[in-house]
């Protein structure tokens, strides 16, 4: 199984390197994990650090902005023939060990969309950072009938199906109205802590 990790960074050059580090340090078994940082026109040395180690990347022209990074890296996961992508964040925030928890959910339980979730097991907490988080949950399970509790989550897999639409329909992001998307097309989604 081929799994490609999508990396967008702009400005990471404290962070880049520490996590390409942590995610090429991971093992799955039976597993062919590789990465790809999609640089989104840095205006720090980001582009220096990746030259410099030499990182796998894709330089975008100008800046896109997180949608069009990730839309960047899923065509690729597309047109190299890749399993599953996975979206991880280039600061650093997330930790790659949680990567085969993803891959699993799809590979064997025939996910379409794993979503790395801080809430599954753990309460949202009181905040109001997670105010936004609790709405756009509500609206969700309004609109779909699921519940996703953690549907700002940045580390997200995909297997080739969702990776598909990604690449026919370039309005699709990264964001929460992807996932109410992602259900009316009968997608599974699932949520692992």
């Amino acid at each position: 199984m081929k799994v490609l990790v999508v990396i967008p960074a702009y400005n990471e050059e404290k962070n880049i390197l520490k996590t390409v580090n942590n995610i090429m340090n991971t093992k799955i078994k039976g597993v062919t994990l590789d990465y790809v940082v999609i640089n989104d026109c840095s205006r720090d040395n980001t582009k220096q650090v990746l030259i410099d180690n030499k990182i796998n990347f894709i330089d975008l022209p100008f800046n896109l902005g997180i949608g069009g990074a990730v839309q960047t890296g899923y065509k690729y996961a597309y047109y190299n023939n890749y399993d599953i992508a996975i979206q991880f964040d280039g600061d650093g925030q997330h930790q790659a060990k949680y990567l085969k928890k993803l891959v699993e959910e799809v590979e064997k339980n025939n996910t379409d969309i794993a979503i790395g979730s801080r809430f599954v097991t753990n309460k949202k907490p009181f905040t109001m950072r997670m105010l936004g988080s609790r709405l756009i949950s509500l609206a969700i399970k309004i609109t779909t009938l699921k519940s996703i509790k953690d549907p700002t989550s940045g580390m997200r897999a995909y297997n080739k199906k969702a990776i598909s639409e990604f690449v026919t329909n370039p309005s699709l992001t990264p964001e929460p109205d992807t996932l109410v998307y992602m259900i009316k097309k009968k997608m599974k989604i699932k949520e692992v802590q």
